[in-house]
């Protein structure tokens, strides 16, 4: 009993002692301008006691006692460590960071500070983003950023083509990943610009290779907006509108330069359908030679396009639970005079929930309803060859219904011509539907030091597809039968990631180390149908598969279903001695269900960082702040690639044997058995800030090796090509950025800003019988080579035109083939007197070899404006358009044939002549259809006005020019075209748009 007693006794005495020890202190955080920082965290160090400022940045801190520190955070400021005294009460002031070197970079899993990475990763903010108009995100950081080439696209509601570092192997392996707050896409048409916080790219093997085999063409993350505690509730509206027009249109010949070209290439069946033009519609009043029509056929079927997008967010947090919801609309009409549009609707919401000082929650989720009609891009074909003689509407063309377009048959010519056949009488529909949700769990299981996440995401996508052709006559015996096609295509991908981290602290060293796993469910199904002769075709409720003939149906029904899977397994250490000794290592093991032979992969990633600044040896200077030296290696999985599969094959031959013919069989197995594409990096970097943090250099060099490429190796046996891992792709290249920003005054400070990058892109093995790899068509080739570069353009180089009768009969290979004054002189590459096959060479790449972007802003009071200029160089671009004469003769051309062409000793020395133009021997691939996509641009230029007043909802009127400008010297709409191929490209716009955004 006294044993009790005692016992009773000490333990309340201790706790009488602890009480006694404790206490409750209260404060206030604010920023340097002494405005209160809501939604800063307290903590106290070591104990599980903490605070959130409320709307004045108060806090409270319970139970804490003398010798005791806590510890205040809030983002972009320079954290704060504070003693427990015996007073009650604190005034906080947190300091904004020095610079950039301490702002806090998403890199995958994680976090870290742009001062301790050794990878190459460039950071884009929402201020960058949101100066471009644009639908989809990627549209805007074109130009922005070294190492990244950007290919706009035209056509409402597509996306661009991001490549990271080149291409290293074909197909849609070449897709990078996306991560929006943790979910990985391979498409982000769903994500509103507004949303948008910030914007990481990882471009080197070493940072990318966390993300495992998705991630082997590099990788951008997303950080979206997010609402904060204890922050009261923000509302913000962001709209544009505008219009979207053609520009830098290509001149077509017009009827003048069309018949100059009729009467010489000697082809008196083309002067005479001019003269049926003559008859057909009257003779030119201006020369009677000329019928009465100058038909543009690109004028008519361009038009101006309204584009328009809306923007309302609330974002907001109590001492728990932090929110962001918003909602948007965009509209973009296409300047193809069709049904060519794109409509999205978007609904958004992101929560995140404290459910203890250890336990967090949270759930983000996206809802996107998308409806986009596609242009009938065979409309851009049509009217780069329909001829000027012949109007739109033929009223005389009785036999045409239900609009009486003209119809170039009438006049004698082969085809029909006439685009509007196409703009009128077809609608394609897409409906794109999406859901993607993400939810996590957060426990911190050792404060401070050991925490573990898990994360799950679904992105389900339904795609539904209405292809409606209406029927219709052209006359001259052309009818067109109505049909129907309709598809559903639905996605499910599900991940679910599991990932333990530790970080700690002890004495100079500082280490950060992860594990975790990664499961991944990718399934699609896709169900078509075709039918024809549609019942009431007149009536869009009509325009479904019930209302075809059922009979049509036979052979038009597919379905098809995929379904893949993968497991990962991978680890990560982040260490530093000092702040200035960096070691930063990954290792990850892949499995994908794709490969039957091999299903897991190893691949490992190191990088070393020096802070060089930071060494006793370092001058102290006011020119240099901070110098780090930066290397990393690493290796990367890409299963992005068809999966494997083969077929058997049984032909039926006959043989003579004897004399006598004898049938047999012979059989043949292909199967595209394949592996792991392997890319392995070397990068090689440093960062410079000097002048006080204003001046900033971040330089790169880089070889990304892509071994075991997946490339289509002919196999002479079977006499097809079979997908297999037999080459090595290199992508090399230096990148440079480099930054000025200062504050002069008060009122005025600007910003400038420009990047470099270089590429190199080159085949170094092929495991081929032939050596090299075809591609593209035989009249168009293409082809990969050792030493050249991936789908390089392949022909014949020109060195001129005969100018002279003395000159053909000078030139054995002139005499030879029948050449005549005016068509082209080929290269004899190997010096043979014969100009054949192996006279052909690399032609050039459609992958510019250098890339420049700059950027210029200044705010002075209240104005603000910003210009950003793009340029690109080195790269082709076969002109495939103007190629294709090689198939029809009798159809007009563009301008700059017509006025360049040989027509008389030294008129030309680079275009053949009118009658040259429809001989095989200039037809060829030559560099005469491979022309330059060099080209420079002002990208965008904004002006901005901010009304900051009392009692008015901070207000931003902007007016916005999007590519008012680009200089170029190609024969097409613009020079960006995703494959260097330039058949029925759609032209990329101009955009000038008016706007306001609004915070209350």
């Amino acid at each position: 009993m006294k044993f009790r007693l005692l016992l009773v006794l000490a333990f309340f005495l201790t706790t009488l002692g602890y009480a006694q020890g404790t206490k409750t202190i209260t404060g206030t955080v604010m920023d340097g301008n002494d405005l209160p920082l809501p939604g800063a965290e307290v903590k106290v160090i070591g104990k599980d006691i903490f605070d959130v400022t409320d709307f004045d940045g108060n806090f409270t801190l319970e139970g804490v006692q003398v010798g005791d520190a806590f510890r205040v955070t809030f983002l972009g400021f320079s954290p704060m460590e504070v003693p427990v005294t015996t007073q009650d009460n604190y005034l906080i002031t947190l300091e904004e960071d020095a610079g950039q070197l301490e702002e806090v970079v998403v890199i995958g899993y994680g976090t870290a500070t742009k001062r301790d990475l050794t990878g190459s990763i460039a950071t884009i903010d929402a201020e960058e983003i949101e100066r471009t108009p644009t639908a989809n995100v990627m549209q805007s950081l074109q130009g922005k950023v070294s190492g990244v080439q950007i290919v706009s696209s035209g056509s409402p509601g597509d996306s661009p083509t991001v490549r990271i570092r080149g291409v290293g192997t074909f197909g849609d392996a070449t897709n990078v990943l996306y991560v929006v707050d943790g979910a990985l896409y391979d498409n982000i048409d769903f994500l509103n610009t507004k949303d948008i916080k910030s914007v990481n790219i990882l471009k080197d093997a070493s940072s990318s290779a966390i993300y495992g085999v998705r991630a082997a063409n590099g990788v951008v993350i997303i950080e979206t907006k997010s609402g904060r505690l204890n922050q009261k509730v923000q509302f913000e509206y962001d709209g544009y509108t505008g219009i979207q027009r053609a520009q830098n249109v290509v001149k077509l010949a017009n009827t003048e330069q069309f018949y100059t070209m009729a009467v010489e290439s000697g082809s008196q069946a083309d002067v005479n359908f001019i003269q049926n033009a003559i008859q057909r519609y009257g003779r030119s009043r201006i020369n009677p030679n000329l019928p009465d029509v100058n038909t543009d056929w690109y004028r008519e079927i361009l038009r101006d396009g309204l584009m328009q997008n809306h923007s309302i967010s609330a974002s907001g947090g109590g001492e728990r639970v932090a929110y962001a919801v918003g909602a948007n609309y965009t509209g973009q009409e296409g300047i193809l005079d069709m049904k060519n549009d794109y409509e999205r609707f978007n609904i958004r919401s992101k929560i995140d929930v404290d459910i203890s000082s250890r336990f967090k929650a949270g759930v983000n989720t996206i809802f996107s309803n998308a409806t986009k009609h596609s242009p009938e891009n065979g409309a851009w074909f049509r009217a780069y060859f329909a001829v000027p003689v012949m109007p739109v509407i033929d009223e005389t063309n009785t036999e045409s219904g239900p609009i009486r377009y003209s119809n170039a048959q009438n006049l004698g010519y082969r085809g029909t011509q006439n685009p509007f056949q196409d703009l009128a009488y077809n609608q394609n529909r897409l409906k794109i539907r999406k859901l993607l949700a993400t939810m996590y769990l957060q426990y911190e299981i050792i404060e401070d030091k050991l925490d573990f996440r898990t994360t799950y995401s679904h992105d389900y996508s339904s795609l539904e597809e209405r292809n409606v052709n209406l029927p219709y006559t052209l006359g001259n015996n052309f009818e067109r039968r109505s049909s129907i096609r309709r598809a559903n295509n639905n996605f499910s991908n599900q991940f679910w990631d599991n990932v333990l981290t530790y970080k700690d602290r002890f004495g100079d060293h500082n280490l950060t180390a992860m594990l975790g796993t990664s499961f991944r469910d990718e399934a699609s199904n896709t169900f078509s149908a075709t039918g024809f002769d549609i019942a009431g075709i007149g009536l869009e409720t009509s325009w479904y598969l019930d209302f075809a003939d059922q009979d049509s149906f036979s052979n038009n029904v597919n379905e098809i279903g995929r379904r893949f899977y993968g497991m990962s397994y991978f680890g990560r250490i982040a260490y530093d001695y000092q702040g200035k000794y960096l070691l930063y290592g990954t290792l990850r093991a892949d499995g994908s269900s794709k490969f039957t032979l091999d299903p897991w992969g190893y691949f490992p990633s190191v990088g070393l960082g020096w802070v060089v600044s930071d060494e006793s040896f370092f001058p102290t200077t006011n020119f240099v702040d901070f110098f780090k030296l930066r290397a990393s290696w690493g290796k990367l999985g890409n299963d992005n690639v068809a999966a494997s599969a083969g077929s058997n094959t049984i032909n039926v031959i006959t043989t003579p044997i004897n004399n006598q013919p004898r049938p047999g069989l012979t059989a043949t197995s292909v199967f595209s058995n394949n592996t792991w594409e392997v890319i392995e990096e070397r990068n090689f970097g440093f960062n410079l800030e000097s002048f006080g943090n204003r001046l900033s250099i971040d330089a790169d060099y880089y070889i990304r090796d892509t071994h075991d490429a997946i490339l289509p190796v002919y196999i002479p046996i079977v006499n097809r090509s079979v997908d297999r891992n037999s080459g090595t792709i290199r992508n090399e290249g230096f990148e440079l950025g480099v930054n000025w920003n200062q504050r002069v005054n008060d009122d005025f400070s600007y910003r400038i800003g420009f990047n470099f990058t270089t590429l190199k892109n080159e085949a170094i093995a092929i495991e081929d019988e032939r050596g090299y790899i075809d591609s593209g068509s035989a009249e168009f080739r293409q082809r990969t080579t050792l030493g050249g570069p991936l789908l390089g353009f392949y022909g014949y180089e020109r060195i001129g035109v005969y100018q002279n009768q003395q000159q053909i009969d000078n030139d054995p290979v002139a005499v030879a083939n029948n050449l005549v004054p005016g068509d082209l002189i080929y290269r004899d590459q190997n010096g043979d007197g014969v100009i054949d096959d192996n006279d052909r060479v690399i032609l050039g790449s459609f992958l510019p070899k250098y890339t420049f972007g700059g950027n210029l802003g200044m705010s002075y009071k209240n104005f603000e404006f910003s210009m950003d200029v793009y340029a690109q160089t080195g790269n082709k671009i076969i002109n495939r358009k103007r190629g294709e004469i090689i198939f029809t003769q009798d159809t007009n051309m563009d301008a700059d044939l017509a006025i360049n062409r040989w027509h008389g000793e030294g008129t030309s020395n680079s275009y053949p002549s009118s009658a040259g133009l429809r001989k095989a021997w200039n037809q060829r691939l030559s560099d005469f259809w491979v022309e330059d996509g060099d080209f420079f641009r002002i990208q965008n230029v904004q002006i901005a006005y901010n009304i900051i007043q009392d009692g008015l909802p901070d207000m931003r009127i902007y007016a916005t020019a999007e590519r008012p400008l680009t200089l170029f010297n190609y024969n097409g709409f613009n020079p960006e075209v995703p494959n260097g191929v330039d058949r029925q490209t759609y032209p990329v716009p101009a955009i000038y748009t008016v706007g306001v955004n609004m915070r209350f």
